[in-house]
C-alpha cells in the first residue's frame, strides 16, 4: 500500500460472500470486464443535505469529465476496506477521517445490489469544500440528491454507480438526506 501507489495496482478477487479467492491487477479486472472486486465510496453531505459531487479530470481513464461521489477508489490488495478508505480521502480531498464524523451507510455486492464491485459506502459530514486533489477532480457542486439525478437523467455524465447510491442510500432513505 504505497502511498504513490500504481494505477495497476494489485486488486483482491473476491467470491460471493466477499472473501478473497485470488489477485489480479487492475488492467486485468478492466479488461476482463469483473465486477468481483472492492472498492470504497463516500458522500460528503452538508448540513443543508447537499452532497458534494466533483466533476473528474479530463485524463481519467474511465468517466473523464464526469460527476462523481465526493470519494472513491478501488481497495488494493491485502487491504481493508476501511483502510482504502482513509487513504483515499487523504488523497483525493486531503482530509483524515479518523478526525471527521463519518457513517458507513452500507456494504453492496453486484450481484444483490447491481453496482460495479463490492463496495462500501461512507457519509463524511462537513460543511466546508475539502482540498481536493485538482489532479482528480476539476470542479464541484453543492447539490440536493434528487437534483444530482435530475441533471444525470437530462443528460450530465456520471460514473455508472453514482445515481444507484444515491437512489439507495438518500432517496429510498429520507433519514440518510
Amino acid at each position: 500500500m504505497n502511498p504513490i501507489h500504481s494505477l495497476d495496482e494489485l486488486l483482491d478477487i473476491v467470491d460471493d460472500n466477499d472473501v478473497v479467492i485470488g489477485k489480479k491487477r487492475r488492467s486485468e479486472v478492466y479488461a476482463e470486464d469483473l465486477s468481483n472486486f472492492r472498492v470504497i465510496n463516500a458522500f460528503i453531505v452538508n448540513s443543508k443535505g447537499e452532497l458534494w459531487i466533483p466533476r473528474r479530470a479530463a485524463d481519467k481513464k474511465i468517466y473523464p469529465l464526469s460527476f462523481d461521489m465526493s470519494v472513491g477508489g478501488h481497495v488494493e490488495s491485502g487491504e481493508t476496506y476501511e483502510q482504502a478508505f482513509k487513504r483515499e480521502a487523504k488523497e483525493e480531498l486531503n482530509i483524515d477521517i479518523d478526525a471527521m464524523n463519518v457513517r458507513f451507510l452500507g456494504h453492496l455486492t453486484p450481484h444483490r445490489d447491481g453496482v460495479s464491485a463490492f463496495m462500501k459506502v461512507y457519509e463524511i459530514q462537513m460543511n466546508e469544500v475539502p482540498n481536493y486533489n485538482t489532479r482528480d477532480f476539476i470542479e464541484f457542486f453543492w447539490l440536493k440528491p434528487a437534483l444530482v439525478l435530475k441533471k444525470i437523467a437530462q443528460g450530465e455524465k456520471a460514473k455508472s454507480d453514482l445515481p444507484k447510491l444515491i437512489e439507495i442510500f438518500y432517496e429510498k432513505n429520507p433519514t440518510t438526506s
